[in-house]
């Protein structure tokens, strides 16, 4: 997969709140690929995105999803530390006629509008 394919992907990602740069991608077999970021724990919007990325990558409608998954990763807390330096996200896909520029369409879609403009994001 040619790098360039990611960078709608990358750019969509990076002006969504909470989430912090820079973000990292990669190729696995066959044309399957990855994201992987850090959201700010201690942004208010943090879990509002969790939860807007968390209903689009995984659970876009019981009939139809979407072929990736979003979910955290982190090496052992006991060796590192705590989840603001090291908690990241990764979304991942599972099949691959699905490129990442498809997934930052469906992700601008459904997401916010703007993404950026934090006034359009609902806060309790």
């Amino acid at each position: 997969m040619d790098k360039p394919v990611f960078q709608p992907l990358l750019a969509f990602l990076e002006r969504i709140p909470a989430i912090s740069a820079p973000i990292w991608k990669g190729e696995h077999k066959k044309g399957l690929w990855w994201v992987k970021f850090r959201i700010d724990i201690n942004h208010p919007l943090a879990w509002h995105t969790v939860q807007e990325l968390g209903s689009v990558v995984n659970y876009l409608s019981i009939n139809d999803r979407l072929p990736t998954v979003f979910y955290p990763v982190s090496p052992p807390p006991y060796l590192n530390g705590g989840p603001a330096s090291f908690l990241s996200w990764v979304i991942e896909n599972e099949d691959p006629a699905f490129g990442p520029e498809i997934l930052q369409e469906w992700l601008e879609d459904r997401l916010p509008n703007p993404v950026d403009d934090l006034s359009q994001w609902e806060e309790e």
